[in-house]
């Protein structure tokens, strides 16, 4: 792909350096057209722990370790070398990566003539079954439901314009990647596209279909313990949806959850019925009551976000964006880049 200027793998969830040495051993040979390797952010290394400490001593939280934070400090890099005028982010666990995948994600926003922003991806979710349970039995049933009991909301009309609006996969230009503010957690995608709503115009966004079929490593629902797997990714998304709309003077007081809780179930169990159908017709497996467990843990997962709310509306706040902390700190991209130049010669 000629077009590449940088490669930026963002790696967290470890602070070994023999796991972080495997994993760019993965990427032996990969070169962008300049003939540059890849870049490896080692978030959990002793430089960039430095660089948080730094940020966390004027204010500056950038959250705890996760796929939030991970993005964020890419961002940055991209900026500090200001090589790149499109920022192209995707998951690193796609199954069947194809160069086409990459093409229409950059395509939009890099394409003068076109004039975009912002582009979302989007793509079917299914192998012998269908998958994407946190869009199809969470979100899509979730923002219905506020629609529903809330009335026309344009943030929530934005939003459910989307075909998938959970997709790791998204491009931007990297004026808008350093004014936009994003939570440090799972509600990653969900804070980015409320952003981009607030910092951008509606016909710079689009969306685009990037392959027909998209398959990643997926994970457990459980249902037992809000901290880990899709029940602790719901709570995220949910706390992020609910300060965003807060943040347009919707009340989310207890009464109002109840009823809330009760309207997604509702639409959410009916949605089950259509993709029975839906599996039906196309010969897929489909386990009715996996279906059912998820709505009830989904369901539990939004409650607690809700009820969470209401105790701190201030809640977990989001990562400053990097116009405000090169404000406060106007060295920090280039000790930034420093560290990461650092870390690719001697990780240690």
């Amino acid at each position: 792909m000629r077009y590449l200027r940088q490669i930026v793998v963002s790696v967290s969830g470890t602070s070994r350096q023999d796991e972080f040495e495997e994993l760019r051993s993965a990427f032996d040979g990969v070169r962008t057209l300049n003939a540059e390797p890849p870049v490896f952010l080692f978030n959990g290394g002793p430089r960039l722990q430095r660089i948080y400490g730094r940020l966390r001593e004027e204010e500056l939280d950038p959250g705890g370790d996760g796929k939030g934070r991970s993005t964020w400090l890419a961002y940055g890099y991209v900026l500090a070398t200001n090589v790149a005028r499109v920022i192209a982010l995707h998951d690193c666990d796609i199954r069947e990566y194809r160069r086409e995948l990459l093409a229409r994600l950059c395509f939009p926003t890099a394409n003068p003539q076109l004039g975009y922003e912002f582009a979302k991806g989007y793509y079917g979710r299914a192998t012998d079954r269908l998958y994407g349970r946190v869009t199809r039995l969470f979100m899509t049933p979730l923002l219905r439901a506020m629609k529903s009991v809330l009335g026309p909301l344009p943030p929530l009309d934005y939003l459910d314009s989307f075909r998938y609006p959970l997709a790791g996969e998204c491009s931007m230009t990297t004026d808008l990647a350093r004014i936009n503010r994003i939570p440090g957690d799972w509600g990653l995608e969900v804070g980015v596209l409320a952003e981009v709503y607030r910092n951008c115009a509606l016909k710079r966004i689009c969306q685009v279909e990037l392959v027909e079929n998209y398959d990643h490593k997926h994970q457990e629902l459980s249902e037992s313990d809000a901290t880990r797997g899709l029940h602790r990714m719901v709570v995220d998304i949910a706390a992020s949806l609910i300060r965003n709309l807060a943040s347009y003077g919707v009340d989310f007081s207890s009464g109002f959850l109840n009823t809330l809780s009760a309207t997604y179930r509702r639409m959410a169990q009916d949605a089950i019925g259509s993709y029975s159908d839906d599996a039906a017709l196309n010969a897929l497996a489909f386990d009715r009551h996996e279906e059912e467990m998820a709505v009830e843990t989904f369901s539990r997962a939004l409650r607690a976000a809700g009820l969470a709310f209401v105790r701190d509306p201030m809640g977990v706040p989001a990562i400053p964006n990097w116009n405000r902390v090169t404000s406060a700190l106007p060295e920090i991209l280039d000790d930034l880049r420093e560290a990461v130049e650092a870390d690719s010669r001697d990780p240690a």
